[in-house]
């Protein structure tokens, strides 16, 4: 191909920012990956590979070295070394936001050996350090006082990755320039665009016209027409996204469930395990699987499937029966039901419009009278986490493979301190819960770490703390130019994007 190729991407959900240390979803951290690399690399199957470190080793229960990549420059030609990764670390570690709380959270110190060597001290034993230190992109010492804006001007958004910062326009598109003098070597295209296309139809339409090489989450009505176009080709993989709903479990009262007559219900109906249990009871899931994702999903009981670390057998599977779900509510004192209003986002996670419709018209069939409010995703995601919503969708992409990942953001109690909960954003707050976390993630021995984490699962959701829904599956469409294989936790890497062989055609 030639060296002058071009990529276009559509994604699927909008970046918030550029900053690489600011907000931590998937497509920030997904877009952020193209200019930063970080000390390890995430494989497409979660496992760890090295990256600006090219080795590292534990020193005792809390303190591992790393040895660093030497002869890599920034965008800028300065040189990478150890000074960098410090300010990196703390920065992303003491950031106001706290954003990447749950993976700098035990990080107590950073220490310069030599230029090329540093040390991690932990505040406990981290069995997940290496995992966390994937997800911290390195940026040159010299701008670790830099604001958001400065990253999102491109005056600061220097990394060492496989490719440069050229544009940001916010809602819109990402342009990027090859990075002739990765460490790794030079990626196929010399241009990449990543264009923020969250309407279903409108990515598409873009796809079938010949504007984007690749999108992501090909919407089930494009199927038929990308099968039929000679053109194009249809990319399917697994992930391990967790979709789930959450509820406000915390407040007295909830902001957005009411008596049907609209007056406000004497207490918080998400407190009573009767009423959890009586949704999850009320919703199809199945049948979302089958007719609303189009088969590309797999419901969900538990943060991971079976055979992850930290699945538990003795998670009760809870099947769909309207009927015992009524004689539930009943019991929790709503005979007549309430009044609901659940929110969730527009073309974050797959098809999310439409079950959030789907799950309104099965409470509703229960005596829940539910609207449903959907929210742009820019706005979704600061107000879900921060416990906004009565009943909220979500999901968690669990890269480490495990349950530890996702129970810290989601159902540790909130600690700013510790770094939990920071997407916990229906307030649960089970103590036994926390002391299980605290003493799995204390631990670097998988055979004392595994049981802690089953019972983890079982609290979560024998009492419905989350109601599980599915697990994505990756569906992409794409141009039979290029070849592609997707990744567990689903981000679109450009650089892993390659030229169909000729051959294939």
């Amino acid at each position: 191909m030639a060296q002058d190729a071009t990529l276009s991407i559509g994604m699927a959900a909008p970046v918030t920012t550029m900053d690489p240390h600011e907000d931590s979803n998937s497509p920030n951290n997904a877009a952020n990956r193209h200019i930063f690399d970080s000390l390890i690399n995430r494989g497409s199957r979660a496992e760890n590979k090295p990256q600006l470190a090219t080795s590292w080793e534990v020193i005792d229960d809390t303190h591992w070295r790393f040895k660093l990549r030497k002869g890599v420059t920034f965008h800028d030609g300065s040189t990478f070394d150890a000074e960098d990764v410090v300010a990196s670390l703390l920065r992303a570690r003491d950031k106001p936001s706290h954003a990447f709380a749950a993976y700098t959270r035990n990080i107590a110190k950073v220490t310069v050996e030599d230029p090329y060597s540093v040390v991690v001290e932990t505040s406990t034993p981290d069995p997940l350090l290496l995992n966390s230190l994937s997800r911290i992109h390195i940026i040159s010492s010299q701008y670790a006082k830099a604001s958001v804006a400065d990253f999102e001007s491109g005056k600061a958004a220097v990394g060492t990755g496989p490719f440069k910062f050229v544009s940001y326009t916010p809602g819109d598109r990402i342009v990027l320039a090859r990075n002739d003098n990765y460490f790794e070597g030079p990626a196929p295209w010399s241009k990449v665009t990543l264009r923020m296309a969250p309407d279903d139809g409108g990515r598409l339409a873009s796809l079938l016209s010949g504007d984007l090489d690749l999108i992501e989450n090909l919407p089930a009505e494009g199927v038929s027409r990308v099968e039929s176009n000679d053109k194009l080709q249809i990319i399917r993989g697994q992930s391990t996204r967790f979709v789930y709903f959450g509820m406000d479990v915390s407040k007295d009262k909830t902001p957005f469930a009411t008596a049907k007559n609209g007056s406000p219900l004497e207490k918080n109906p998400f407190k009573d395990a009767r009423v959890r249990e009586a949704l999850l009871l009320a919703i199809n899931r199945p049948a979302i699987v089958d007719r609303i994702m189009q088969k590309n999903g797999t419901v969900a009981d538990q943060f991971v499937a079976n055979g992850f670390f930290g699945h538990s057998d003795k998670v009760q599977a809870v099947g769909y029966d309207p009927r015992r779900a009524k004689e539930l509510l009943a019991q929790a004192g709503y005979p007549d039901g309430f009044a609901l209003t659940i929110h969730g986002p527009s073309g974050r996670y797959v098809n999310d419009s439409e079950v959030l419709q789907a799950v309104g018209q099965m409470l509703s069939r229960i005596g829940i009278a539910t609207k449903v409010q959907v929210v742009p995703w820019s706005v979704y995601s600061g107000k879900y986490s921060n416990g906004d919503y009565s009943m909220f969708l979500g999901s968690w992409g669990v890269n480490t493979g495990e349950v530890s990942n996702p129970a810290i953001a989601l159902v540790a109690g909130q600690d700013k301190e510790k770094g939990t909960g920071r997407y916990n954003g229906g307030g649960v707050n089970v103590p036994e819960i926390n002391k299980l976390l605290d003493q799995a993630t204390a631990s670097l021995k998988d055979d004392e770490r595994e049981p802690l984490l089953q019972q983890v699962s079982e609290l979560t959701f024998n009492q419905h703390w989350l109601l599980p829904m599915h697990y994505e599956n990756v569906v992409m469409g794409a141009s039979k130019k290029i070849a592609f294989t997707p990744r567990s936790d689903k981000y679109t890497m450009a650089y892993e994007v390659r030229p169909a062989d000729p051959a294939q055609k």
